[in-house]
């Protein structure tokens, strides 16, 4: 998953969404200061990408983006699943995405030094495009893809995905919608686990 479902599933729990925010861009547990509770976001993190990335439903997501990206397919389901959260945010939770995204921007600028120099270094450009709010949006897409094929590697075509993400709308769509309910589950139960073994 992405960064909009990685802060949805944080439960509007403020330091575990710093763990599972930064959690790419740290290796082991967490940097030397991060609280117990950060570190607990930043476990809830790895455990919502191993279930994702195990999972049947995702793996016909990523299945038809195979032939055309390879590996790059899970990165791209991930991204699409955002998508999907953002287009039918009042489906799943309360407060207006807009809301959500900016108490969130402002949240982590607040606690800048708890993010890692890389996160630094991206927060103001999620900031100043809208990110979180613009994945619900085929031209933010089309702005995330092409980010996201201009750091790659290699000549992913990632920036070309948009075609797929218009073209199956309908069944990536119906994948996320049956899946997404599974993981809140999964990451609740798992959040609930890793708060009781906290130190």
């Amino acid at each position: 998953m992405n960064f909009l479902a990685h802060l949805y599933l944080s439960f509007d729990d403020r330091e575990v969404a710093i763990g599972n925010f930064v959690a790419d861009s740290v290796k082991g547990e967490g940097l030397p200061h991060h609280s117990a509770r950060i570190k607990t976001g930043i476990a809830l993190h790895r455990a919502i990408d191993d279930f994702t990335d195990h999972h049947d439903i995702v793996r016909l997501s990523k299945q038809r983006l195979f032939p055309r990206y390879s590996h790059y397919s899970a990165v791209l389901v991930d991204i699409f699943y955002d998508h999907f959260l953002a287009l039918n945010w009042k489906k799943w939770h309360n407060v207006p995405l807009r809301d959500f995204a900016h108490f969130h921007y402002e949240f982590f600028r607040s606690r800048k030094e708890d993010l890692p120099k890389q996160v630094q270094h991206m927060l103001p450009y999620m900031i100043q495009y809208d990110w979180l709010t613009n994945y619900a949006k085929f031209e933010g897409m089309k702005r995330v893809l092409g980010g996201m094929s201009r750091r790659a590697s290699f000549n992913s075509k990632m920036e070309k995905a948009v075609e797929e993400l218009h073209e199956f709308h309908a069944e990536f769509q119906s994948e996320f919608n049956a899946f997404f309910p599974q993981l809140i589950d999964f990451s609740k139960s798992k959040l609930d686990e890793l708060k009781n073994n906290e130190e």
